[in-house]
């Protein structure tokens, strides 16, 4: 009898049908995505802020980046350069974009297993600040990087303040104390 090769079509299709039972139960538990984005205007040493609507899903009235969770299949870097879009108007590259501060929280709003939120700097852009989702922004608006607003969403805070002093790049939201 001849020694013939599998079907690479059927391995495939095997591999594909093991591999999604396989991570249904991690699926189930996986920890949300976000993408935040620190626009920083260096010459004017201003960073693109808006404030969360009365009607926002959380933190209302605070102030915040513009920030947002990852679509399924979705790289970090469009998450940003989408949620970015769509609630400031801006345009950045996804090439541009810096790592500036990682946040893993134990829980949130809508991730009750964690998310972790990758917080990109973005020095190059286009086009003017602009609150393009009113329903759940109150404003958008370039802040002088030297008064930014007390009443400000914790974790994103904390990232902003690290980028801008330099400080740890990754912070724990949520945690037991170990």
């Amino acid at each position: 009898m001849p020694n013939n090769p599998p079907d690479e079509g059927n391995i495939v299709a095997q591999q594909t049908d093991d591999r999604s039972q396989a991570l249904k139960p991690a699926l189930e538990s996986m920890t949300l995505l976000v993408a935040a984005v620190i626009v920083h205007d260096k010459a004017t040493n201003r960073v693109v802020l808006l404030q969360r609507s009365e009607n926002a899903k959380f933190a209302q009235g605070l102030w915040d980046l513009p920030v947002g969770k990852s679509e399924p299949g979705e790289p970090i870097t469009e998450t940003a350069v989408r949620e970015l879009y769509e609630e400031t108007g801006l345009t950045v590259k996804p090439e541009s974009l810096k790592v500036a501060h990682i946040i893993h929280g134990a829980w949130g709003v809508e991730a009750p297993n964690g998310f972790l939120t990758v917080v990109f700097a973005a020095h190059d852009w286009t086009g003017e600040p602009e609150n393009r989702e009113p329903r759940k922004h109150s404003q958008v608006r370039w802040v002088d990087a030297n008064a930014i607003p007390k009443a400000f969403v914790e974790t994103t805070a904390s990232a902003l303040h690290s980028y801008l002093t330099d400080g740890v790049p990754v912070s724990l939201n949520g945690w037991p104390s170990v």
